[in-house]
């Protein structure tokens, strides 16, 4: 049987996509560059080669994690002519999928919790805020609505970080009261 070998890029990828699972389970400050090394199966130099520092690894996660959540918005289908909330509805149904890629979502709460970190925080804080200002670009949303589609989507992402939210969601009667209602609110007339 013939081994093809991976690409510098393909290898990079893997190694970034064992980060998230690491980090996404672990968080920043509790994962080890040796465990990610192992979930790629790769050495733990190797990681170090290609991302330098935990902090650089754990900061090109988070850019792919908002890199995601930007795909998926930017891919929502707003109709020409839409108003503000027809599209920001076009884009809650987006985030649906981010939040069924669950590993996602717990990056980015992990991110938001390292940002005392000061590079992590500048890296952060110049994403979300890249995400917030995109979700206006898109759907000619303003502050206030954009601020409440903010808010919803954290109040998502940290269900679905609590497992009451998303796949394989513990069904609790406070989050399926949550749930029905938000389903409720954004559906349109």
């Amino acid at each position: 049987m013939t081994r093809t070998r991976m690409t510098a890029s393909e290898r990079s990828a893997q190694v970034l996509e064992a980060a998230i699972r690491a980090f996404s389970e672990s968080g920043y400050a509790a994962t080890k560059t040796d465990e990610i090394a192992r979930l790629a199966g790769v050495s733990q130099p190797y990681v170090i080669r290609l991302f330098g520092t935990k902090q650089q690894l754990f900061i090109a996660c988070l850019l792919e994690v908002c890199a995601r959540i930007e795909e998926v918005f930017r891919g929502a289908e707003i109709a020409p002519g839409a108003d503000a909330e027809q599209g920001l509805h076009a884009l809650g149904k987006g985030f649906e999928v981010f939040l069924a890629e669950r590993e996602l979502p717990l990056v980015l709460l992990h991110g938001v919790a390292a940002s005392a970190d000061p590079i992590i925080g500048d890296h952060m804080r110049e994403r979300f805020g890249r995400m917030y200002q995109l979700i206006g670009e898109l759907t000619g949303a303003d502050t206030a609505q954009s601020r409440h589609f903010v808010a919803t989507g954290m109040l998502l992402t940290i269900m679905t970080a609590m497992q009451v939210a998303g796949s394989n969601a513990i069904p609790l009667p406070w989050a399926t009261e949550i749930l029905a209602d938000l389903r409720t609110a954004t559906t349109p007339d």
